[in-house]
């Protein structure tokens, strides 16, 4: 097994890791500052990695393993669940406890351990920073286990985490930059296996990932939806290897510069624009395999980070003492479709992000962010804050792709702007194939609003209307007296701002995003 998690030698994400704290190893490259594929951007793949995440840990870390198949195998559910059963509620109860008191003496690696120690050991992690690898599983691991124990509580109950969770979560996100909760990268990029296991053909080469040959990894439903609804972002990544592969020809010809390059750069901006159309279909496929209700009401609470949980607490992690270098995190929002570096880089390639990175729109301020006089966030903060929970090396990614000399907006400006004020037709071409591909993204933002609508809107308005929709129950309507109609109808006219998980008011936010993005699309200049 020990070979399993190991990449080549001499890859990148297999070198020594350079310590937060001290720096690289002497003589070891610094491996957050590396170009060309060392952005972890694959030719073939993009920002999924090539080759099956790990599936598990070694045996050192297997306990947390086996908390998280205890987790899985129990079908905990919500905490918040409507109909919660008394048996439903102790399964929860004994998994936490278990947590916070796991009898851990018969294991070989643990042999340490007084066998009078009823408490979870608070594992070491330092061999972890031996692989990216082995720290990604490690982070994909102790965030489900953090959320299955968080999420799991009476709706009521303070929310404490455990130091044998705390110290290792925060150890680990810690030496991988990111916040100390599920990510998109751990729900999509690195969550995920063969369908078929094989993983090398009958030649001996690798296996790439394909839309059709990969299978959900770990779910907290154990359902259908929820490995569909992973998988839909998943195939959409996959997808967008195209779009990467136009951008770096885009820029390649940027480099150029003459009439060529231009008539090259019009082509490879149409064909963006049919890759970004087709990414908004594959959007939408989402429909035909995860249910709305099921999504929004047994999937989606899962994924709540502390700005956008329901009771609104603080969370609070136990044992900090016990390591003066950690300290509490403040980024603590949930996995959010914002967080794919994927629809980032295309705001970025296009310039869009100018526009729809505006802070004209606000969203909640978010504890150690910066704040405008009226206590709310720029939304340009917001978006800027999702890179922070991508993995580090695809925010170098998008860092080196937002500081080229020769951004592609600024290009096309020219061309179809002579010193006279004249347009050629070359330039002109290349600023309607432009406008096509901001319009086509415009256009995908329109769908992902009719997903958020579909998923999301309406669900938390059939809620609040006393209809929940459930795999288990088609439609239960609740009949009320007319007084406690008239209540609820005051309290949905009081209700705050549908949150996303992220914790921005979601429909204003999405909404000033889309309009926003139409706002980056060019003028034609004027003829003579």
């Amino acid at each position: 097994m020990a070979n399993n998690f190991l990449l080549g030698q001499d890859h990148f994400l297999s070198l020594p890791r350079p310590d937060v704290a001290v720096g690289p190893p002497t003589g070891a490259p610094d491996t957050t500052t590396l170009a060309a594929h060392d952005f972890d951007v694959d030719t073939r793949t993009g920002f999924m990695p090539p080759q099956q995440p790990l599936l598990r840990l070694p045996d050192e870390w297997e306990l947390w393993e086996d908390t998280l198949d205890r987790a899985i195998a129990s079908k905990l559910q919500l905490g918040s669940k409507v109909g919660l059963t008394e048996e439903e509620r102790e399964i929860s109860e004994r998994w936490r406890a278990r947590v916070r008191e796991v009898r851990c003496c018969r294991r070989r690696w643990l042999w340490k351990i007084s066998l009078t120690t009823l408490k979870l050991p608070i594992l070491p992690t330092t061999e972890l920073k031996k692989s990216e690898v082995l720290l990604r599983r490690a982070h994909l691991v102790l965030g489900w286990l953090m959320h299955f124990y968080i999420h799991t509580l009476p709706p009521t109950s303070p929310i404490v985490i455990p130091a044998p969770i705390t110290l290792p979560v925060l150890q680990v996100s810690r030496d991988l930059q990111l916040p100390p909760v599920i990510t998109y990268s751990d729900d999509v990029l690195y969550n995920w296996r063969f369908t078929n296991g094989q993983q090398v053909d009958s030649y001996g080469n690798d296996i790439l990932p394909t839309v059709s040959n990969i299978s959900a990894q770990t779910l907290f439903t154990g359902t259908s939806d929820e490995a569909e609804f992973y998988l839909s972002s998943a195939r959409m990544e996959l997808k967008g290897v195209e779009a990467l592969e136009l951008m770096r020809s885009m820029m390649d010809e940027m480099f150029v510069g003459d009439d060529i390059a231009t008539r090259r750069i019009t082509e490879y901006l149409h064909e963006l624009a049919e890759i970004i159309k087709e990414l908004g279909v594959m959007l939408l496929k989402v429909k035909e395999g995860c249910k709305p209700d099921v999504f929004y009401h047994e999937i989606r609470p899962w994924f709540r980070g502390e700005d956008s949980s329901e009771g609104g607490g603080k969370w609070v992690f136990e044992g900090l003492e016990l390591d003066e270098t950690l300290c509490r995190p403040t980024e603590l929002s949930g996995a959010s479709a914002g967080q794919s570096s994927l629809v980032h880089a295309l705001d970025v390639f296009l310039g869009v992000d100018q526009f729809s990175h505006s802070s004209a729109t606000v969203s909640p301020a978010h504890p150690g962010s910066s704040q405008t006089a009226g206590g709310k966030q720029p939304r340009s903060t917001f978006l800027k804050r999702m890179q922070g929970y991508m993995p580090r090396h695809h925010r170098a990614f998008l860092n080196h792709l937002a500081n080229t000399p020769r951004p592609l907006r600024d290009f096309v400006l020219a061309k179809s702007s002579q010193a006279n004020g004249e347009s050629d037709g070359d330039g002109q071409r290349v600023l309607e194939a432009y406008n096509a591909a901001v319009g086509a993204l415009k256009v995908f933002r329109d769908k992902h609003m009719i997903i958020v609508t579909l998923y999301i809107i309406g669900p938390a308005r059939r809620k609040d209307a006393g209809s929940v929709v459930t795999s288990t129950s088609t439609s239960t309507a609740s009949t009320s007296s007319p007084s406690s109609s008239k209540e609820k109808g005051e309290t949905q006219a009081k209700r705050e701002p549908l949150k996303g998980t992220g914790g921005t008011d979601l429909v204003k936010f999405l909404k000033s995003v889309r309009d926003q993005t139409k706002d980056a699309l060019l003028e034609p200049s004027p003829s003579s």
